[in-house]
């Protein structure tokens, strides 16, 4: 890694990349302008969680790492860096982390940072030490204050309880997008073609990205062969006796064979709960009435 000409930094695990992020973004961007200099985001994987509590530990991403980098090269920033998370690292006192990292790889002109940002060995680094460290190794610090952030109102911890409770909309006001999740194609029973609704069953999922609560949803696709409106249902599949958990979307006005392609949902509106019916023709006047709704 070599040092950034005039480089203008900010660091953080950004999961999401949602409006509270984006205020950081933009206030960076807007600062690297101003000083003719160029952004650059830090981030961390895996979450430092994950690494610093890996028995006692509930915690779901909203985004994988590959849709992090996505959603923040998008944000139009020059530079994406990002560093592995490891005991090793998380022991890095906040001085070695600001002369090893910020200064020595990064090259660090100005830093741009959220008034409650901590940083190194136990988070034992502050702004304060930040403003300390700057005139020794030649870097200004910039805050986002309280009221800027605090004005969005939003956090990771939000989006995910969102999502836990179904509310899909909430979730995507919060992000600025509706929440998204990708995966693969697989072989199912093929009970959703003889519905007359059939379904692709998508697995290979990253198993710490954060799901919403089971459901059935007005969904998006995005698919080799262009983007379709749908419904999907997450869930155990009651009313047909089979209680693996499965993800499965019907696509709109689509019928081809998607086994093994990849393919992106985003969550648009959640429709109803999973429940059990008396019989499968139940199921599938139940099934009408739910694609009426995710066509309107």
């Amino acid at each position: 890694m070599r040092p950034i000409d005039r480089a203008v930094v900010t660091t953080g695990t950004f999961d999401g990349v949602h409006l509270g992020h984006r205020t950081i973004l933009d206030r960076l961007k807007s600062t690297a302008e101003q000083v003719k200099g160029q952004s650059v985001v830090v981030t961390f994987h895996p979450h430092p969680r994950l690494v610093l509590f890996p028995d006692d530990n509930d915690l779901r991403l909203i985004d994988t790492l590959e849709e992090r980098i996505d959603l923040l090269r998008g944000t139009g920033i020059d530079h994406l860096v990002v560093l592995e998370f490891t005991r090793e690292f998380s022991r890095i006192t906040s001085l070695d982390y600001v002369r090893n990292i910020l200064v020595s790889k990064l090259g660090t002109y100005r830093l741009v940072m959220d008034y409650d940002h901590h940083f190194g060995r136990n988070r034992e680094g502050t702004l304060a030490h930040l403003r300390e460290f700057g005139p020794v190794y030649g870097f200004e610090v910039d805050e986002i204050p309280a009221h800027d952030v605090d004005a969005v109102s939003v956090s990771s911890t939000k989006i995910r309880k969102a999502l836990a409770d179904g509310d899909v909309a909430m979730a995507a006001r919060y992000l600025g997008r509706p929440f998204a999740l990708s995966g693969s194609v697989v072989a199912g029973d093929r009970l959703g073609r003889m519905l007359g609704y059939p379904t692709a069953n998508i697995s290979h999922i990253d198993p710490i990205k954060t799901m919403p609560r089971d459901g059935v949803y007005k969904v998006e696709a995005d698919i080799p062969q262009g983007t379709f409106k749908g419904m999907l249902n997450i869930g155990v599949r009651p009313t047909l006796g089979n209680l693996e958990h499965r993800v499965e979307v019907h696509l709109f006005d689509f019928n081809a064979d998607l086994y093994g392609q990849r393919i992106k949902v985003r969550f648009l509106q959640r429709i109803r709960d999973e429940r059990q019916f008396s019989d499968l023709e139940h199921l599938r006047q139940q099934l009408a009435t739910d694609a009426e709704i995710a066509r309107s």
